[in-house]
């Protein structure tokens, strides 16, 4: 058995972890450009959160075919428990957070492209959908911070390789 993940499970990953910094940011700085440049900071989150449900269904799919490379020394079953739902609530958040967005019930670019949307919206859904993305997406800051913590608490404090099995390799 492998003792890290495969490249693409280990390029997916990084891809996403890029592109979510890209996607926060996007919103977090957007109040900060001239009001006419709003929309293309729109258009960048809104194209890296596509992007990212495309690639966190790909990541699941790949991880659903291709076993988990084992963590030595064998943490035990609690911390298991918890890296079990660590990931699952990842999962699960980002690939929520653009599909609450979908139904926006007006134009929206993504990619550079017209997307398709309700003819009709209801309005009031919408909002309460933005609501929840919005939400969730302030969640996925203590998500994210708690995975990395814990990637560091294991490489530092249990001195175990689950850190290292999703680290490129090193070119010799």
């Amino acid at each position: 058995m492998r003792s890290n993940y495969s490249g693409l499970q280990i390029a997916i990953h990084w891809l996403v972890f890029l592109l979510v910094i890209v996607t926060y940011c996007a919103m977090e700085f957007r109040g900060f450009a001239p009001r006419d440049w709003r929309p293309y900071f729109n258009i960048v989150h809104v194209s890296c959160g596509i992007t990212i449900l495309v690639l966190m269904i790909a990541r699941l799919l790949v991880r659903l075919k291709s076993p988990t490379p084992p963590i030595v020394p064998k943490p035990s079953p609690m911390l298991t428990g918890l890296a079990h739902l660590g990931h699952l609530i990842i999962y699960l958040l980002f690939i929520a957070l653009p599909i609450l967005m979908y139904n926006r019930g007006g134009n929206w670019i993504a990619f550079g492209l017209s997307m398709p949307h309700a003819a009709e919206a209801n309005f009031d859904l919408v909002d309460m959908l933005k609501e929840y993305h919005v939400t969730l997406a302030m969640f996925g800051y203590y998500v994210i911070a708690l995975h990395a913590l814990a990637a560091l608490a294991h490489h530092y404090f249990f001195k175990d390789n689950t850190l290292l099995r999703m680290m490129p390799k090193k070119r010799v």
